[in-house]
């Protein structure tokens, strides 16, 4: 029987949760990825779809199987199933740096009445920081929890490289890179600016990005939160390049280029706000304009201890998070079931299942933890499963009927908090 040792813990935790229905919710969504997602190819990678969109985006995928990498070491399924997700991740990002999700095969399934470059392998080129960082940091997650360094072989090399040299190229956006993605059937709001290749930016130090982790298109060009993951993978990348694969001409590429991406976040990255003081921005473009919000989607500046880019104590961090969990952020909403964070990308007072949950990671709190699993009990439409966007007046009204990366996160965080649920 395939994942036994790993199904035998998780009956352990389950056994261990108290409350009845939380202990439905945890199994139905613990497994709702492997149940519904995963397919192993022939060549041993495995490809993984979102949900209710028959796509792998390399994001999602990351996000998918994070609660499986706590029982890597009592399971070798669990370690086929995670080396088979980087395999495919990995040989993606060689196919095209820039696209966010991919098809199952060279069917040329897909956004094809974008103007962008095209790939018969590419369902959506929407270029996002995060789409890079995700596999590196799965991958960083497998090496630091199983020792096992043949995950870095020459195909984790060959994508890091490109991706390296992609980052060096979207530092100077208007004057190196050819990207552009616009979508001639929406409306220009729902595209890159410019026609698809960006509105005007200084250069900062940091990395343009398109689109930001929800699929929506960045309105300054600077990601604040996408740049600062990088940051993260790239202090991963200096130790794997350093300790295991003693490439250091590499290492002092990647280290350069880390600082240089810092030094912008703090140069350009933190507004004074006359309520909230020091706080980080979500998006700028180097020219004094800024964004000041955040969206449910991860990386964004909640997340920022999860991505572990900081400490939940850290003062900038501690008034960023006073801000977006407040009504100052044009998308925190507040309703007679729920409250927290959503999105542009969804409707008016839909509130994210993920950015709930993230609440809950992010937080030392113990209330506050038990009170946004509270919440999340309270707004699943007694399904017994989590959702994308959810009214907040009305859990029965909500997006996505299957989205597997928001069932995962919400199984990572029971098992993150078993001993207040025990």
């Amino acid at each position: 029987m395939k994942y036994a040792n790993m199904n035998k813990k998780v009956l352990e935790i389950t056994n261990k949760i108290k409350d009845e229905k939380l202990k439905v919710m945890f199994q139905k969504c613990f497994y709702n990825t492997l149940e519904t997602t995963v397919e192993t190819m022939d060549d041993e990678s495995v490809y993984v779809i979102t949900g209710d969109i028959s796509a792998m985006w390399l994001r999602d995928s990351s996000a998918q199987v994070i609660q499986y990498l706590d029982f890597i070491n009592e399971d070798d399924d669990v370690k086929i199933l995670i080396k088979g997700v980087l395999k495919r991740q990995f040989s993606y990002i060689k196919k095209d740096p820039y696209a966010n999700a991919f098809n199952r095969e060279p069917n040329n399934f897909g956004h094809k009445g974008d103007e962008t470059e095209h790939n018969p392998w590419v369902w959506e080129r929407k270029f996002e920081l995060d789409s890079l960082a995700y596999p590196i940091f799965l991958a960083y997650k497998y090496y630091s929890k199983t020792k096992d360094m043949s995950i870095f072989n020459n195909e984790f090399v060959e994508a890091v490289k490109i991706i390296i040299n992609l980052f060096k190229i979207e530092q100077h956006h208007e004057e190196q890179s050819k990207y552009y993605h616009f979508r001639p059937h929406e409306v220009p709001e729902l595209s890159v600016p410019s026609r698809g290749k960006g509105g005007k930016c200084a250069y900062t130090g940091m990395i343009w990005s398109g689109y930001r982790p929800s699929d929506d298109p960045c309105q300054f060009g600077y990601f604040i939160p996408g740049n600062m993951f990088v940051v993260v993978v790239l202090k991963y990348l200096e130790e794997i390049f350093t300790t295991i694969l003693s490439n250091h001409e590499f290492v002092s590429e990647i280290k350069t280029l880390r600082d240089e991406v810092e030094k912008g976040i703090n140069q350009y990255g933190i507004v004074d706000h006359e309520k909230y003081g020091k706080m980080y921005a979500f998006e700028t473009d180097g020219l004094g304009n800024y964004n000041l919000m955040d969206d449910a989607n991860v990386p964004s500046l909640l997340s920022l201890p999860y991505l572990n880019y900081l400490s939940n104590d850290d003062l900038i961090y501690q008034n960023t998070r006073n801000f977006v969990l407040s009504n100052d952020n044009p998308f925190y909403y507040e309703g007679k079931v729920l409250k927290g964070i959503g999105s542009p990308h969804t409707p008016k007072d839909y509130i994210w299942h993920i950015s709930i949950i993230m609440q809950g990671l992010t937080t030392s709190n113990h209330c506050e933890i038990l009170e946004m699993i509270e919440l999340l009990k309270a707004s699943d439409a007694n399904t017994d499963f989590m959702h994308e966007g959810v009214n907040k007046d009305n859990p029965s009204e909500y997006t996505r009927p299957w989205f597997a990366w928001a069932n995962s996160l919400f199984s990572y965080f029971i098992i993150k908090n078993l001993n207040l649920l025990s």
